[in-house]
C-alpha cells in the first residue's frame, strides 16, 4: 500500500536527517570556531570538486526528463549555478582566496594529487546517479539526499565565520545564496519525488536513494576530517 504523501514526506526528511552532514564531527568543529582558515581552504579545495560538478548533473537529468514542469526547474537550478549574475564556484573560489588557498590550488586539485579519494568517489557515485537512474531517481538522491541539506548546515556556519573570523558579505556570498535557494531547491526536490514516487516500491526505492546519498556525502567529510583535523595522509 502507498504511504499517504504526508507521511511518505515525514520519512523522507526522517531519511535526510539521519546521517545529515550538520552533525558531523567536521561541522560541528566548523559551528564552535574551532577551525583555522587554512583548514576552511581545504573544505573549499574539496568542496569545489562536488558542487563544481552539480549543473553538469543536472544537465543529465534535464537531458532524460519529459516532464516539461521538472525540466524547467532543473534548467532554472543550472542557470543560477552558471549563469547567474556570478558563477557559485566564482563565489567559492573567492571564500577560499579569502581563507589563503589560490584558486589554482583548487581547480587544479586531481592534476597535482591534492584531490582525496572521498571527493572523487563522492563525486562518482553522484555522476553515476545522473547517468543511470531515472529522473525521480536521482532528484531523490542529489537534490532532496544532498542539496536540501545546504541550508541548514550554511545557517549555523556563517554566523561563526562572520562573528569570530571577520568575514565580509563579499567573501561569504556563496552561502548566503545558498541559504536561500537551496531551500527552494530542496522543497521541489521534494516535491518531484513525492509526485513519481507513487507505488510502495518506487517509495521505498526513493528513501533508499535519500539514505544512501547522504552517507555518501558523510564519507565525504569524513576523509576531509582527516586530512583537514587529524592530519592523515589520504
Amino acid at each position: 500500500m502507498t504511504v499517504a504523501i504526508n507521511d511518505f514526506r515525514t520519512r523522507l526528511e526522517e531519511a535526510v536527517a539521519g546521517r545529515h552532514s550538520q552533525q558531523h564531527p567536521f561541522s560541528k568543529l566548523w559551528m564552535e570556531g574551532q577551525l583555522t582558515k587554512e583548514q576552511f581552504g581545504e573544505w573549499v579545495r574539496q568542496h569545489y570538486h562536488y558542487v563544481g560538478h552539480f549543473s553538469e548533473w543536472l544537465g543529465t537529468m534535464f537531458g532524460d526528463c519529459k516532464d516539461q514542469d521538472v525540466r524547467d526547474f532543473l534548467l532554472q537550478n543550472m542557470w543560477e549555478e552558471e549563469l547567474a549574475a556570478t558563477r557559485h564556484t566564482e563565489l567559492l573560489l573567492r571564500f577560499g582566496e579569502a581563507c589563503g588557498m589560490p584558486r589554482d590550488e583548487v581547480i587544479y586539485a586531481e592534476e597535482r594529487g591534492t584531490l582525496l579519494p572521498s571527493t572523487e568517489a563522492f563525486a562518482s557515485w553522484c555522476r553515476m546517479v545522473a547517468n543511470k537512474y531515472e529522473t525521480w531517481e536521482a532528484a531523490a538522491a542529489l537534490i532532496v539526499g544532498l542539496e536540501s541539506q545546504t541550508p541548514a548546515i550554511y545557517q549555523r556556519q556563517v554566523p561563526v565565520l562572520e562573528e569570530k573570523y571577520h568575514f565580509d558579505d563579499y567573501e561569504l556570498e556563496f552561502f548566503y545564496i545558498h541559504i536561500t535557494s537551496d531551500v527552494v531547491h530542496g522543497e521541489r526536490g521534494y516535491q518531484i519525488v513525492e509526485r513519481y514516487a507513487d507505488t510502495p516500491e518506487k517509495q521505498e526505492r526513493a528513501l533508499q536513494l535519500v539514505n544512501r546519498a547522504a552517507k555518501h556525502r558523510w564519507l565525504y567529510m569524513s576523509g576531509l576530517y582527516r586530512k583537514a583535523v587529524l592530519g592523515e595522509e589520504m
